[in-house]
């Protein structure tokens, strides 16, 4: 007798989720690859994917977790930088674009979680509006390292100096990152399908995460500390491994993002940065990763969509966030759509009638 497999609500919105991204992906592929997509969309694909790689993995630490966060952009720089600088001394001994990006990513996502965990060890014991202070100042202190480091490299290998360059570059050495102009002369190695692919391996150690033992437990510190420490969970190693794992995702979103540009700044990762991030966590819902996807995707164009009313872009801009936020937050439409939503899985997964012994061959006589 054959079992039945039961897939749970959370199972199949991860299979929901992951089906939505590689129809999109496909589709907007093949646009690409006939030109029946405009040259405006096709340049905002990859900040798009990175955006998203971004929301997911703030979404572990402000949906999952429930601590808020408001330096997410500072992993993505510390990524970013680091992954760029790797990628750029690697020229001569790893010719191959495409394994370039891949080690950068995995460059960035390694320093990124570094930088989480010496982060969290002493941040992740507050809790609240202290965390996100926290948080804040260390974008910040980030932003400013960042804006006065200096990095080249040369035949004896890579150089640092902070403050003023200070490097010593022999003849033939090259500047990588010169103080606050940044990291200029970056080779374009980003494309769709590499974003697409950090997007979908994100989704998948989230969705994994979350729904293994440790995520069970990161969630019961989210919906009650006291009660989870009773029963003997380790709160600080489980809101750590959110925050870890949420950092170096962020930190591997870094190289995508700046990759995709010949010049990149530190001002550009700045707490505007985060708080665009944060945005899209809430306007797609809390703990609701397909969401935090279509926010990103969303708040990404829509700017772009709306450059031709020029001076008026950014008020029409923080209208439609303002309409957006109201709607979804309207406790109507709430039970309306949940009610849609429970009506569709019924009739989705409405049990067919039940064979006679006779029909199935299984019965007695």
């Amino acid at each position: 007798m054959k079992k039945k497999i039961t897939l749970t609500k959370y199972t199949r919105s991860s299979f929901l989720t992951y089906g939505l991204v590689i129809a999109a992906y496909v589709i907007l592929q093949s646009m690409v690859l006939t030109g029946s997509i405009t040259s405006s969309l096709k340049g905002m694909l990859v900040p798009i994917c990175a955006y998203a790689v971004m929301a997911v993995s703030l979404n572990l630490t402000v949906g999952v977790l429930g601590e808020l966060s408001l330096g997410h952009a500072g992993f993505m720089s510390v990524g970013a930088f680091t992954g760029v600088i790797a990628a750029i001394a690697l020229e001569g001994i790893v010719p191959m674009g495409w394994l370039r990006l891949v080690i950068a990513m995995a460059v960035g996502a390694v320093f990124a979680a570094v930088a989480g965990f010496l982060i969290g060890i002493p941040v992740l014991r507050l809790k609240g509006d202290y965390l996100a202070i926290v948080t804040l100042a260390f974008g910040e202190i980030i932003k400013s390292v960042l804006n006065n480091l200096y990095v080249g490299v040369d035949g004896d290998g890579l150089h640092f100096s902070l403050l003023s360059d200070r490097t010593g570059l022999a003849a033939g050495g090259r500047m990588i990152v010169n103080g606050p102009m940044g990291i200029t002369g970056i080779t374009k190695l980003s494309t769709f399908t590499a974003g697409f692919v950090l997007l979908m391996l994100t989704l998948f150690i989230v969705f994994n995460l979350v729904n293994s033992r440790t995520g069970r437990a990161i969630k019961s510190i989210r919906d009650n500390r006291i009660a989870a420490e009773s029963v003997g969970i380790n709160v600080t190693k489980y809101r750590l491994t959110a925050f870890v794992t949420s950092a170096a995702m962020a930190g591997a979103a870094g190289p995508l993002f700046a990759m995709n540009y010949s010049n990149i700044i530190a001002n550009k990762f700045d707490f505007n940065t985060s708080i665009l991030v944060l945005v899209f966590v809430v306007l797609g819902g809390l703990g609701n990763m397909l969401g935090s996807i279509i926010a990103a995707t969303a708040l990404t164009i829509l700017p772009e969509a709306l450059r031709q009313f020029a001076d008026y872009r950014m008020l029409i801009y923080a209208i439609v966030l303002i309409l957006v936020m109201l709607i979804t937050n309207n406790p109507t439409l709430a039970a309306w759509t949940q009610s849609a939503r429970d009506k569709l899985r019924r009739a989705v997964g409405r049990k067919k009638p039940a064979r006679t012994p006779a029909e199935g061959g299984d019965g007695h006589e």
